[in-house]
């Protein structure tokens, strides 16, 4: 694992991937916290951090377009699997360098509100919680393109459905204002989403009748919920839309309130990603 992470770390540091995401994060950062802190003289430094969350939609693709994307397109895929070590171990080295290049511009961000302090008053409990948010939450996006950049062999698609993935899960609250309350919208929702998971585990697994058994016994188990109690569905789609937003969890933090179930939000998000990612490769081993 030592070995792919260190490997990894070369490859950001020797191209300009490292460099370029560093700078999009710091000049994006540095504008905020000139809006802010400097022009509107604002002692909160989380208000620049709740401004810059929306550069993760150009960052995060770009960082994690090629990690394994790139592996497949040149073949040296094989290479890894031929390594004493397990795939496991491989997407945790893979993943720990991203995290690597993403924590050294933040170690700069770290200094921002220790500067602004010595000119006024700066709430450093608060900027400093946001600060680790604002960690946890890239790390959980990361995880999520590094599971994108799995499913293919283009970089330039991975960056580009990553790019719409996250860009979704930003807006996904306002969105949910627009979309369908009433219980029968929130079914047909269900029902596509379980489509979609039935074609991602067979994509997986190779396994069609494993596939149609998974979306037949959750379609079923939904209707037959709707028929039982129909109010449990009203408001269920905009609800789920807030509750999968990753963004909207990082503003508590920025309010001031330091929420433990939003780390653990993300944790199982990226917990998750890297567990899809593992089988997507191991698929990709034996077939």
């Amino acid at each position: 694992m030592k070995a792919v992470l260190r490997h990894e770390l070369r490859t950001y540091f020797h191209s300009l991937t490292a460099y370029v995401f560093g700078a999009f994060l710091l000049a994006f950062v540095g504008i905020g916290a000139m809006l802010y802190n400097i022009q509107a003289a604002v002692s909160n430094f989380e208000f620049v951090l709740s401004f810059g969350c929306l550069i993760f939609v150009v960052i995060v693709p770009i960082l994690t377009m090629r990690v394994i994307a790139e592996e497949k397109k040149q073949k040296t895929d094989q290479l890894l699997y031929s390594l004493p070590i397990t795939t496991t171990q491989v997407v945790i080295g893979k993943y720990l360098a991203l995290l690597t290049v993403y924590l050294i511009p933040l170690c700069i961000i770290c200094v921002y509100p220790l500067i602004f302090s010595r000119f006024g008053d700066v709430y450093l409990l608060t900027a400093y919680g946001s600060i680790f948010a604002f960690f946890i939450l890239g790390s959980a996006l990361i995880a999520v393109g590094v599971f994108i950049s799995s499913l293919t062999e283009n970089q330039g698609f991975a960056a580009g459905i990553g790019i719409a993935v996250i860009l979704l899960n930003f807006y996904s609250v306002r969105l949910s204002e627009y979309v369908s309350a009433t219980a029968y919208g929130a079914v047909i929702a269900m029902c596509v989403l379980i489509v979609a998971l039935g074609l991602i585990i067979r994509y997986l697994t190779k396994n069609e009748n494993l596939a149609y058994g998974v979306c037949f016994v959750l379609i079923a188990a939904v209707i037959a919920v709707y028929f039982a109690d129909v109010k449990m569905f009203e408001g269920l789609l905009p609800g789920i839309m807030k509750k999968l937003s990753l963004f909207e969890r990082f503003y508590t933090f920025v309010n001031g309130a330091f929420d433990l179930t939003a780390i653990v939000y993300y944790l199982t998000v990226m917990a998750f990603f890297l567990f899809l990612t593992v089988q997507s490769l191991e698929k990709r081993r034996y077939n």
